[in-house]
């Protein structure tokens, strides 16, 4: 039996999610997305979890984005999927617990979009982030495209977003995007040390500062960035993207 897409096991009064696809630099399928969503739906519903750490397996991704593979081959779909559990199963999951996401290795496209949703971000040494879906004729439709701007300086972050160049974990950490880097070997360790930490204090009082502190309506953004989505993903260019990951060469692209 293969194993499953995503793990799910308790420390104490912390929920640890691994990403657990490292043949597929733990992108994200269909089958990760029910895995991580159901996982966030048990915590968020469990009084004895105070936080949760989500993390990738192997050492070299935390999470490569969208498996673009199983795009082309029209193999990702929303079946089995809540409607409030959104990419990865948690970019517009309303979970009222803390988040600290445990960057293990590069965190690109959907990878950085799931560290944006997170609350805190404990990130390795050898991390790095960025959007590269403008390099792939298509968009950071997973909440990129307005969390970054609202996370960083508005010309810092158009740089990442219109580039789509990799970001690296000390430069991360100096612009804010992340709270500390670590030696690649402790950061889970760090994120649940740093999530003993959270679990330490009142739960209903974390939870309800968090909601405070995340009550601004995303309704109108994510409204917005569906719609150009859709579009976007109509295109040529949206098919030679994925198509030439695929086939490990340049796209050409015909900007229609």
């Amino acid at each position: 039996m293969s194993e499953p897409a995503a793990l799910a096991e308790r420390r104490d009064h912390v929920m640890l999610i691994t990403l657990n696809r490292p043949e597929a630099r733990n992108a994200v399928n269909a089958a990760l997305t029910r895995a991580v969503g159901t996982a966030l739906d048990e915590a968020d519903a469990d009084p004895s979890i105070r936080a949760v750490v989500l993390t990738g397996s192997g050492d070299k991704a935390f999470c490569a984005g969208a498996d673009l593979k199983e795009v082309a081959r029209g193999e990702f779909t929303t079946e089995g999927m809540k409607p409030h559990w959104g990419f990865a199963g948690c970019v517009t999951h309303p979970i009222s617990k803390p988040v600290i996401a445990a960057v293990n290795g590069f965190a690109l496209g959907g990878g950085t979009e799931i560290a944006l949703w997170a609350d805190l971000v404990v990130a390795a040494e050898t991390a790095s982030f960025g959007l590269p879906e403008v390099k792939r004729g298509i968009i950071a439709g997973a909440g990129g495209a307005f969390r970054l701007v609202r996370q960083l300086p508005a010309k810092v972050a158009m740089e990442i977003l219109l580039t789509g160049d990799p970001v690296p974990a000390a430069e991360a950490l100096r612009l804010g995007l992340i709270n500390r880097v670590v030696p690649p070997d402790q950061v889970v360790p760090a994120a649940l040390e740093l999530a003993g930490r959270i679990c330490a204090n009142a739960p209903l009082s974390v939870q309800a500062s968090k909601r405070i502190a995340r009550g601004f309506s995303e309704d109108a953004a994510w409204a917005r960035s569906t719609a150009e989505a859709e579009l976007i993903m109509k295109s040529a260019d949206a098919k030679e993207g994925p198509r030439a990951f695929a086939e490990k060469r340049a796209p050409v692209w015909e900007g229609r």
